[in-house]
């Protein structure tokens, strides 16, 4: 079941009244409480400010850290923690944090932005995949709560809630599985067994204002008005691909998913909370114009290339 929620703005109270709707339904709220390790894994592509549309926006992650803390879960105890692509240091996450808002955010409420850039393996009992080295804080973490932002992508034609997965990579090891698998279908084959490994338990995702066209950071900022939330990535993911009118076949990671059995097509609201019209088929919507026939390998930062010949034997 999956929770909608008409918000026009960024205004704090509309989004987190939003938000606060999303926690209201979601068993595992019940379970927080003081000593719950939470971590906050936004969507932080690179630096950008906020209302290019390209980041998750600063409000939405407020919005989660105030739900928690009014559930018991100390300020302390949570998490904010992204790697975007390439280098991953502590310079680079600071500027990152800065422009996209996060530092702001965490100074408010006391919540905690992750500088480490260590990393570990974790079995992910994957189909192609049997293990992925995850940042630290996913580790960590009791719960992880996914918070995308709803954008198109040239690469996989949307992403949102199990794309946003992949930033639980460290830096340049995203160029190195774009290199084993550049061929789409197994790259989507990848990040659904990367979304077992990670498994959030819950995701809201900021589709206030998205992305359209040559996302996700090419493309062009589209108001959607909406945020979206619940417990399953996937069944978030289709509710997108229907407001894009995106066929998931065409998406890597939810044609995988569909073929496994993971999940469903979703062809109508009738899975959906609240405000059910705020998630129809948006009038007009721009999809990339190159996502059909991309070789992944062809996308990867050409300084890092060199770094990951051979890959695929891997």
């Amino acid at each position: 079941m999956i929770v909608c929620k008409r918000v026009t703005s960024y205004d704090a109270e509309a989004v987190r009244e939003a938000v606060e709707a999303v926690f209201a339904v979601w068993d595992g709220g019940k379970t927080l409480g003081a000593g719950t390790r939470v971590l906050l894994k936004p969507n932080l592509l690179a630096r950008h400010t906020p209302d290019k549309a390209v980041t998750t926006h600063p409000a939405v992650v407020h919005a989660v850290i105030d739900a928690l803390v009014a559930r018991g879960v100390r300020a302390a105890d949570i998490t904010v923690a992204d790697s975007p692509g390439g280098l991953y240091n502590e310079n680079i996450l600071r500027a990152l944090y800065r422009v996209s808002g996060m530092e702001d955010v965490c100074e408010a409420t006391g919540a905690k932005l992750y500088m480490g850039c260590r990393a570990r393996e974790r079995r992910s009992g994957g189909a192609l995949v049997s293990s992925f080295n995850l940042i630290e804080p996913v580790h960590d973490a009791d719960v992880v709560i996914d918070l995308p932002k709803i954008k198109t992508h040239v690469m996989t034609g949307m992403t949102c809630a199990v794309k946003n997965l992949f930033g639980t990579i460290p830096g340049l090891e995203k160029a190195e599985l774009h290199m084993r698998f550049p061929d789409k279908k197994r790259f989507g084959e990848m990040l659904v067994d990367l979304c077992g490994a990670v498994c959030p338990s819950l995701v809201i995702a900021d589709g206030v204002i998205g992305m359209e066209g040559d996302g996700p950071a090419g493309g062009v900022p589209r108001a959607l008005n909406v945020i979206l939330g619940g417990v399953d990535p996937y069944e978030i993911d289709l509710a997108v691909c229907r407001m894009m009118d995106l066929d998931p076949e065409a998406v890597p990671y939810l044609d995988a998913a569909l073929r496994r059995g993971l999940c469903k097509r979703v062809n109508g609201p009738w899975n959906i909370l609240g405000d059910a019209d705020a998630a129809a088929p948006v009038a007009g919507f721009r999809l990339p114009r190159s996502y059909v026939d991309i070789n992944f390998s062809a996308r990867v930062p050409r300084p890092v290339r060199w770094l990951v010949q051979g890959a695929e034997k891997l």
